[in-house]
């Protein structure tokens, strides 16, 4: 599915390229990659663009409540938008393409809000802008009309698993980690079942940069230097998210630096802290795995937290029975499957098809997602 970027294509008068872009929870940056959906999905190249420490900060500020936040939030979905531009250019510029090559761009944007529970989740980025800027059709706001037929409107990613992942007679499972975690059931004699299992990268992060001053903790070797604190990741996992059945989706409106601080009555070790933070993540993933997804055969792994080698570790002595490898093995690499998921939305939505699964995010029926602006 995948192709190194180093291989030269043909551009078919039947091209169906599609652009996908993601910046999730972790707010490192934007992902783009460039997906050709005639015949097998292929993914052609890809490019990133990270965020600087003052959108990071901006970023941050925007998921509370303060003063001029209406303002501030147009101003910042202008700079993402600006970012995404930069994502999109590299991209073309890598594979020779123009803006008329695309048919279409699937555009995440950036959430700062999450609370279907309210009705309501906000993703802040200028759509209008980025199809001014790139001169390809824009496809965007994906989750809120799932969100108005009584959803959760996240995670999505599940049904572009299914299309992409799914085999006919083994049970395989998808776990997205980005900054919050999310797992998809791909049981081929019961329908599909998708959702958040908790804290991804999101805490790790926020502790690393706390106090390392680093974006995050490579391979979780910090971590892997402490020892767990078992009466603080006794509390943790006590929050009643966990307890919760599917459909269930979460964010950093619930898991932040409010959340962690309020747990952290006692004096502890950094480094114990992380590793305790590490051992959270892992815990709650393999608990929801032994609780809704009985007898897996295969795990499968993507986003950034599948690069964390002492995760990765913890995770298959957690899940003990079960084959866990990387989504490269099924031909996409696995920081790229969630922007592939955003090309794949933006595909459905501009052909007039489903992109949500009812039974993943609890919406009362199929919807088209997205909404459409032209270049």
């Amino acid at each position: 599915m995948e192709n190194s970027g180093n291989k030269p294509f043909t551009i078919s008068h039947m091209n169906q390229f599609f652009i996908g872009l993601m910046s999730g929870t972790s707010l490192d940056g934007v992902d783009a990659v460039l997906v050709d959906f005639n015949g097998a999905p292929k993914i052609i190249n890809h490019s990133y663009v990270p965020y600087d420490d003052e959108l990071k900060r901006s970023l941050l500020a925007l998921h509370v409540p303060h003063i001029n936040e209406l303002e501030e939030s147009a101003l910042v979905g202008n700079i993402i938008s600006h970012k995404a531009h930069e994502a999109i250019e590299a991209l073309l510029k890598k594979t020779q393409l123009s803006s008329k090559d695309i048919k279409a761009i699937g555009f995440h944007g950036q959430t700062i809000r999450h609370q279907p529970q309210k009705g309501y989740t906000l993703q802040i980025g200028n759509p209008a802008l980025l199809a001014e800027l790139s001169g390809i059709n824009v496809i965007a706001d994906f989750r809120n009309r799932d969100v108005a037929a009584g959803g959760q409107g996240a995670p999505l990613v599940p049904a572009f698993h299914k299309e992409i992942f799914s085999h006919a007679t083994i049970h395989r499972a998808i776990i997205n980690i980005g900054g919050i975690a999310n797992i998809t059931n791909l049981n081929p004699n019961s329908s599909i079942l998708g959702f958040d299992s908790g804290p991804g990268n999101l805490l790790l992060d926020f502790w690393t940069k706390t106090h390392l001053n680093q974006a995050f903790d490579k391979e979780g070797a910090w971590a892997q230097k402490g020892q767990v604190i078992p009466e603080l990741l006794d509390v943790f996992l006590q929050d009643t998210y966990f307890e919760k059945a599917p459909p269930k989706s979460t964010g950093r409106d619930h898991f932040n630096e409010i959340w962690l601080n309020k747990h952290l009555q006692k004096s502890y070790a950094n480094q114990d802290i992380q590793r305790t933070l590490l051992e959270l993540t892992a815990t709650s993933i393999a608990n929801a795995i032994h609780t809704h997804l009985k007898n897996v055969s295969e795990i499968y792994l993507c986003g950034g937290g599948a690069l964390n080698n002492f995760l990765i570790e913890r995770l298959k002595l957690l899940i003990p029975s079960t084959q866990i490898q990387l989504t490269d093995a099924l031909g996409i690499a696995a920081l790229h499957v969630e922007a592939a998921a955003f090309a794949w939305l933006a595909k459905q939505s501009l052909f007039s098809k489903p992109g949500n699964l009812p039974e993943v995010t609890g919406a009362k029926g199929l919807r088209i997602l997205g909404a459409l602006y032209p270049a």
